[in-house]
C-alpha cells in the first residue's frame, strides 16, 4: 500500500497529466490554467508542479484570462500538497468548497450487485445508440447535480388537502437531453475506446438511464466522477453500485490507484462502504457569491 505522501505525489502528476492531450496549458505565474481545445468540458486552472505558491495576483490573472475566453472562473488543488492556497484562494475572492478526497482500498472493495429496477452497464462506444445514451446520461447528471442530495418525492398532507412534491424524473431528463455535435461524439467514442474516459449507468427496461458516472484514466491511476442519480431514482443503491463497479473496471484494466472526490461527508461515507478510505481534502474553488 502507498503511503501517503506518494498518494499526493501520484495525484499531482494526474491532475497535470489529464487534461494535456485534450488542452493547451497557458502559465501565470505559480498557476497553470488548462483551456480545452474542441468541445467538451471546460478544465480548472491549478497549482503548477515544482512551482512557488500561487498568489493572489496569480489568481486574479487567471480569473481575467477565464471571463476573456467564455470559461469557468475554475480553480482545483489538493489542500495536503499546497496547503497554503487555502487562505491565498479566499483572499482573492473564491469560494472554496472542501471535498473529503478517497482512495480505492482493492481489498475492501464491495462486488458487484444487482440493483432494483435496472442494470448496470458501461456504454459501448461501438455501439449505434451510444449517442444517444451519452446525451442522456448528461442530462441525468446535470438533474441530478442541479437537486440538492438526499432529495426525493415527499408527500404532505396540507389544509387543502395532499401535496405532492415530485422531483426530476424520466420526462424532465428527456427534455433535458442535450444534441451532441458529430464531432463531440466521436471524440467521446475514441476517448471511451482507449480507456481514457468510461461512461457507467444504470439502465432501467422501462425508464431509460437512471444513474451515471465516469472513469477517467490517465497511466494506472483514474479517477471516478460525476456519479449522480436522477432525482426520483434516489435511495435505490445505484451511486454506490456504480461507484463500485467503475473502481473493478479500473482495477481489471491495470490501474493501481483509484480515486474520487466527494460533495460533503456524508456523501463520503456513502464510498467508504464501497471501499473507499479518505486520505485528504480536494478543494475545488470559484468566485465568492457576491453579497445581497
Amino acid at each position: 500500500m502507498a503511503q501517503p505522501g506518494d498518494i499526493f505525489v501520484r495525484l499531482e502528476r494526474f491532475y497535470d497529466a489529464l487534461p494535456r492531450p485534450y488542452a493547451r496549458a497557458e502559465i501565470f505565474g505559480g498557476l497553470v490554467l488548462f483551456v480545452r481545445e474542441g468541445e467538451g468540458w471546460p478544465y480548472y486552472a491549478r497549482p503548477r508542479i515544482g512551482a512557488n505558491i500561487p498568489s493572489a495576483a496569480d489568481i486574479t490573472a487567471v480569473r481575467q484570462r477565464q471571463r476573456e475566453l467564455g470559461l469557468p472562473e475554475a480553480f482545483e488543488w489538493v489542500h495536503e500538497t499546497t496547503p497554503d492556497l487555502l487562505a491565498v484562494a479566499r483572499s482573492a475572492g473564491l469560494s472554496v468548497l472542501l471535498a473529503p478526497l478517497l482512495v480505492l482500498e482493492p481489498a475492501a472493495l464491495v462486488p458487484d450487485l444487482p440493483v432494483r429496477g435496472g442494470t448496470i452497464r458501461l456504454l459501448d462506444p461501438s455501439s449505434a445508440g451510444f449517442a444517444r445514451e451519452l446525451a442522456s446520461s448528461r442530462a441525468v447528471a446535470q438533474l441530478g447535480f442541479g437537486m440538492p442530495a438526499h432529495t426525493t418525492p415527499t408527500t404532505e398532507t396540507a389544509a387543502g388537502g395532499t401535496l405532492i412534491t415530485e422531483v426530476a424524473g424520466p420526462r424532465e431528463r428527456d427534455a433535458a437531453t442535450p444534441e451532441l455535435s458529430d464531432a463531440l461524439v466521436q471524440s467521446s467514442r475514441e476517448r471511451a475506446a482507449s480507456g481514457a474516459y468510461l461512461t457507467a449507468v444504470v439502465d432501467s427496461p422501462t425508464d431509460g438511464i437512471l444513474a451515471t458516472g465516469a472513469l477517467m484514466r490517465s497511466g494506472d491511476i483514474a479517477e471516478i466522477a460525476g456519479v449522480a442519480t436522477l432525482p426520483s431514482a434516489r435511495n435505490r443503491g445505484y451511486a454506490s453500485q456504480l461507484t463500485a463497479t467503475l473502481a473493478r473496471t479500473a482495477r481489471e484494466s491495470g490501474v493501481t490507484t483509484v480515486f474520487l472526490s466527494a460533495g460533503d461527508d456524508d456523501v463520503a461515507r456513502l464510498y467508504t462502504k464501497v471501499g473507499f478510505r479518505r486520505v485528504g481534502t480536494a478543494c475545488i474553488a470559484e468566485p465568492a457569491a457576491a453579497p445581497l
